[in-house]
């Protein structure tokens, strides 16, 4: 199995900036997601669009990296196991050092109410899976730009 400790560069070939880039330094997202096989696609879709990337296989451990790497945006899946997401993304959003980290729940929960029930829990954006990583890199995009653009926004630099 894979070590979940690795953050990573983006690709030499990348293009300009994406949105959010600081001083030309890449956004860094972390991704949280309990399924190897779906953080690694993530992890190679963002870093070729150019993002730093780092990642977490359950909440305890998204709670740790947040707190160790202060992400630009966080990638959760709200289904994880032990500390599930909506746990995970409620003590992020409590704790004064961290609350302005982007959460963009990713999640298998479609079911109505279910975005809603993300945003109450501190969640700033919602899919629904299957995702496809081009999605997902847009809506990233999206809410980078959008955090950016806001008049005070905190940044980790």
């Amino acid at each position: 199995m894979k070590s979940s400790k690795r953050a990573s560069e983006p690709a030499a070939e990348a293009a300009p900036p994406p949105a959010g880039a600081v001083n030309g330094a890449p956004p860094l997202v972390l991704v949280v997601d309990d399924y190897e096989d779906n953080r690694d696609m993530y992890l190679q879709y963002l870093q070729f669009a150019g993002l730093r990337v780092a990642e977490a296989a359950n909440g305890k451990e998204a709670l740790s990296k947040t707190a160790e790497l202060m992400p630009d945006l966080i990638v959760m899946d709200l289904s994880l196991p032990g500390v599930d997401g909506w746990q995970a993304t409620r003590v992020i959003k409590q704790d004064p050092t961290t609350r302005h980290i982007l959460v963009l729940a990713l999640t298998g929960h479609a079911l109505e109410g279910a975005s809603q029930s993300a945003r109450d829990a501190g969640c700033d954006g919602f899919l629904t899976k299957p995702c496809l990583p081009e999605d997902l890199c847009q809506e990233i995009q999206r809410m980078l730009g959008a955090a950016s653009a806001r008049p005070n926004a905190k940044t980790r630099r």
